[in-house]
């Protein structure tokens, strides 16, 4: 899957139902249960009887049970299904998150037919039905099948066999399903069965079953609605990872649980049915009704796990082309392949699976690709086999992307797919805990694909900014959040949808590039081509990586490791956090610590008691020294000690490699400090990054002092790289400091002090802006960073800035043809606001309504909340909870007025006048966010007891005490904040 892109408080739809199902259970008669969830029947005239056998005679149906029986020998009875809550069932292998070791899948034969027409696309609710014949070998006895089915009715259930080992499907017998049941919590499928599955047979279990087509999420088989050529139109998509193939068909839905797949499509003949394999064939079908459907059946899969199991249903046209005999396409809106949207994305994507099947001389197996560019997606990305899916936004090209980092991130993320065809599709990991082992190889490769196809690439820089900083600020010793978990952890399917994060992605990313780094490329790349070779169509756990870099290793003689390469990777793999190196220069003594989140003394003595094994790439005076490892809590290294000599300077973690921070004894600084006053230019960007953000990250939280941060930026007027200036930016001038109107001591101090140093990179980019912006269009650290450097100089009042975005602003509202350029559109409309008044407020106004797309509709409402003016503010307020005739749907406008600085203090006060409303219009849980952003100048127990006497009036008891507890924590940051601005306003004194 691609990359994550937002966060908050996920609640799986497993979940929702299993708490609703909970609740009817309690107050619903056993009958009303058994309509709810549907009556299990023998269909005798079963469409797939070629793939299954005779079918079976139609029986009545009994009621259901309130806890499954016990099964026992009988003749064939139609069974009732029911999903029977756990209280009223003895305790079983239903209540493990785990399939039990019973039966292996081998291959479905799987059939679906969505009723989707074109001519219906506002039909209330959507259903498919299906069919599917599973066959399993038999491993232990059992008169008792669990499978996974979720939010599905179940039509019919047989167990065909034992299947004759000579002839293969045909079959021996049958077996009696006397009952079939769900258990919701755990997602399974439970059939009782008349007599027990012998070991070492084949059998076929045949299940007929319906379920809905959802729209309002990406889960399972969803809808899509969207508008091409003028026209509505409708396209049907699936999304099975992690655990969603269940709600489209019942499954063994574990990622070990390897199997073949046979699919058949039924669609509307307007549409075009594709999945993971080639057409095979086509056939008609007349329903019931005589409206005749399209039969659309497809070669069978390699062997692959149901979250990769794929299909869409669409009107799309496509652009395709041929690479080393792969048939590559893409399907999109009409519109979009008409215009050329796509052949960006089609041009690369051939040469990189070439670039990877060259790597790793491992040939992808399929023979065609399909991509398909989603109009809705959640902004995300999914690696099927055969059919890759993305949100259109993610793929497609447009003439006014030009001047975005949109090349770059499509190219980021299609590599990321294509990477998952050898880490995910072809090599798998046997679980989900260790899912780093997919999406952390699948992250790494982004970059060196990148970096392949353009050699000029910032590679490191783009790293550091793309995945090391966002999760170095997320981790640390007690977030108890490890790349590779325990299995046994996992109690719950939801936890699993969890691990898809920062952590998994990043961290994973940055141990592939840590490893990479201390074995050399080429010895990582051997290592890689063995492993992938060996597990090719099978399941690999993080041990079995290990063991074939220590094949690697083992194989030569020029690279020594201290330890195995399971014990290194080990001890960053399986523990949370990450080292804090410090050297001392004057002695050479080196020791590790663990990260914390505001260090006090003798924690790491009380709570963390691990160490790394710690690769130390270094430089010393510009040059590239041997690798040393730190493989005990502290070690002496003379050859790091510097001398009084000006020259003499020590960077630890050669290019960010090393998943660490570090910091030096006070003369260590003093001689970085030096060399960057003097000639920065020594020290290669990554570092200065590095200086800069490791710097400002340990004094936050209290690893050395905030003056040894401030130090570092001294030499900053002969900086001219702004991805350097963006990292000091983004550290100091903080979004609590621009916000904050108390800041009136910092404020004209820190002006004084930037604007001084800023001018040369502000002149630069400046005089782009105004006169050939185009130049910009392939430089991604810029288009990242301009925004930062735009808003900081208009904030501090930079007349230059100030005009320029008068002029921008003014040009664009008298001629909408003359864009803003795209990187600094959200400042030029912010100032553009803020220094007008109702008239530029309104136009603003008048533009969201005519826009559609919610990028720019977001845009657009944010810089509306930039106005000083607080009737205005008010009445944009007034606007938002009215809800007409303006929806303001893409956001909460409280929270945006309540950001800025004049704002906060009318939202408090509107939020307090405006609560019922506020409340039914964003519901009850936004008051927690408007209480973070609002608590930013809370510093006395008066401003919080206020907050609480509100809170008191519209809120539960329960929830009363968690504000109060998060007013305190806010008052407590505060006070902190204060005291650091306190420090930084006195440094600036001395300093400026």
């Amino acid at each position: 899957m691609g990359p994550p892109s937002s966060s908050g408080f996920y609640v799986s739809r497993a979940v929702a139902v299993l708490l609703a199902g909970l609740a009817a259970a309690l107050l619903l008669a056993l009958a009303v249960l058994a309509a709810l969830y549907g009556q299990c029947a023998r269909d005798p005239s079963s469409e797939m009887q070629h793939r299954g056998g005779p079918g079976a005679a139609p029986v009545q149906p009994r009621k259901q049970k309130e806890q499954p029986p016990t099964p026992k020998p009988g003749p064939a009875r139609k069974p009732a299904v029911a999903a029977t809550p756990s209280d009223w069932r003895p305790p079983g292998p239903w209540d493990q998150l785990r399939l039990p070791p019973w039966l292996v899948p081998l291959h479905y034969e799987l059939e679906l037919w969505p009723r989707l027409q074109p001519d219906q696309l506002s039909a209330p609710a959507l259903r498919f039905t299906g069919r599917v014949n599973i066959t399993v070998h038999c491993i232990v006895s059992t008169a008792r099948l669990l499978l996974h089915s979720l939010l599905l009715d179940c039509d019919s259930a047989e167990v065909r066999g034992p299947l004759s080992p000579v002839t293969g499907d045909a079959t021996i017998g049958r077996v009696p399903v006397n009952d079939v049941w769900f258990a919701l919590d755990m997602e399974y499928m439970v059939l009782e069965l008349g007599e027990a599955l012998q070991p070492g047979s084949r059998y076929k279990l045949q299940l007929s079953f319906s379920g809905p087509v959802y729209q309002d999420t990406w889960e399972g088989l969803f809808l899509n609605l969207y508008t091409d050529q003028g026209e509505r139109r409708a396209l049907l998509a699936s999304h099975m990872e992690p655990t969603f193939a269940r709600y489209v068909f019942p499954c063994f839905d574990e990622p070990a649980l390897k199997a073949t797949f046979s699919i058949t499509i039924i669609h509307h003949s307007s549409y075009v049915a594709l999945s993971n394999m080639p057409r095979l064939g086509q056939s008609e079908k007349e329903d019931v009704n005589g409206s005749k459907w399209t039969v659309t059946t497809f070669y069978t899969t390699p062997l692959m796990p149901t979250y990769l199991v794929a299909f869409a249903i669409c009107d799309c046209d496509h652009v395709n082309r041929t690479e080393r005999g792969q048939e590559i396409s893409i399907w999109a809106r009409k519109d979009a392949i008409a215009n050329g949207y796509a052949d960006f994305a089609l041009n690369i994507t051939g040469p990189i699976f070439s670039f990877l099947e060259d790597l790793f001389n491992i040939s992808y197996p399929l023979p065609k690709t399909d991509i398909i560019a989603l109009p809705t997606f959640d902004k995300r990305a999914m690696e099927n086999w055969g059919l890759l899916m993305f949100d259109e936004s993610l793929l497609l090209l447009q003439p006014e992307d030009q001047l975005t980092e949109k090349k770059t991130v499509i190219s980021s993320i299609v590599s990321h797919e294509i990477g998952h065809q050898w880490f995910g599709n072809m090599v798998t990991m046997a679980w989900w805990n260790n899912l780093w082992l997919n999406e952390g190889f699948a992250s790494y490769f982004e970059f060196e694909i990148i970096n392949h196809f353009n050699p000029k690439f910032p590679r490191n820089e783009v790293f550091f900014t793309n995945i090391l900083y966002g999760v170095l600020k997320e981790d640390h010793a007690l977030v108890f959040r490890a790349v590779s978990m325990k299995a046994e952890n996992f109690t719950e399917t939801g936890e699993i949808n969890e691990i898809f994060d920062l952590f998994t992605y990043n961290k994973g990313a940055s141990m592939a590039r840590m490893l990479s780094s201390f074995l050399s490329e080429s010895l990582f790349i051997s290592a890689l081509k063995s492993y992938l070779k060996i597990f090719s169509f099978s399941n690999a756990e993080q041990d079995d990586l290990w063991r074939h870099f220590q094949m690697a290793i083992d194989d030569q003689g020029k690279i020594l490791l201290p330890a195995t390469v399971k014990s290194i990777m080990d001890s960053w793999t399986h523990q949370s956090g990450f080292p804090v190196i410090t050297l001392n220069v004057s002695t050479g003594v080196m020791k590790q610590e663990p990260f914390y989140l505001g260090k006090v003394k003798n924690q790491t003595l009380l709570t963390h008691n691990d160490t790394w094994i710690v690769p130390i790439l270094w430089i010393k005076n510009g040059t590239t020294q041997s690798l040393v490892w730190l493989d005990n809590s502290s070690k002496v290294f003379p050859e790091m000690q510097v001398s009084d000599s000006e020259h003499d300077w020590v960077i630890l973690n050669l290019n960010m490699t090393g998943y660490y921070r570090v910091n030096y004894d006070k003369l260590g600084w003093k001689k970085l400090n030096q060399q960057l006053e003097k000639d920065p230019k020594a020290i290669p960007v990554i570092h200065r990054l590095q200086l800069i953000d490791d710097a400002f990250s340990l004094s936050k939280n209290n690893y050395i002092e905030i003056e040894t941060a401030l130090d570092l930026t001294k030499y900053l007027a002969e900086e001219d790289e702004i991805i350097v200036w963006h990292a000091v930016l983004l550290n100091l001038v903080t979004r609590d400091l621009i916000s904050n109107v108390n800041n009136y001591d910092i404020y004209p101090l820190l002006k004084k002090y930037l604007l001084k140093r800023l001018m040369s990179i502000w002149n630069t980019y400046s005089t782009i802006i105004r006169e050939n912006v185009a130049t910009l269009q392939d430089d991604y650290l810029a288009l990242m960073s301009l925004e930062e450097l735009f808003r900081t100089a208009c904030w501090l009042g930079l007349e230059d800035c100030l005009q320029l975005s008068r002029e921008l602003f003014r040009n664009w509202v008298t001629h909408p043809e003359n864009e803003i350029p795209y990187p600094i559109r959200n400042v030029i409309l912010c100032y553009g606001i803020a220094l007008g008044n109702e008239k530029e407020w309104d136009f603003l106004l008048s533009i969201y309504n005519n826009k559609t797309k919610e990028e720019e509709r977001m845009q657009l409402a944010y810089a509306m909340g930039c106005s000083k003016d607080p009737w205005i503010l008010n009445r944009y307020m007034e606007y938002a909870i009215a809800t007409s005739p303006f929806t303001f749907n893409e956001t909460n406008i409280i929270q945006v007025v309540a950001e800025s600085e004049v704002g906060r203090y009318i939202a408090k006060d509107f939020l307090v006048n405006n609560w019922q409303a506020v409340s039914e219009r964003y519901g009850a849980q936004s008051l927690v966010t408007l209480i973070d952003i609002i608590g930013r100048t809370i510093s006395t127990d008066s401003q919080i007891m206020e907050m609480q006497q509100f809170c008191s009036n519209v809120l539960e008891e329960h929830q009363r005490l968690s504000i109060h507890a998060k007013l305190q924590t806010i008052k407590q940051e505060n006070l902190e904040k204060k005291k650091r601005n306190a420090r930084i306003t006195a440094w600036l004194r001395e300093n400026t």
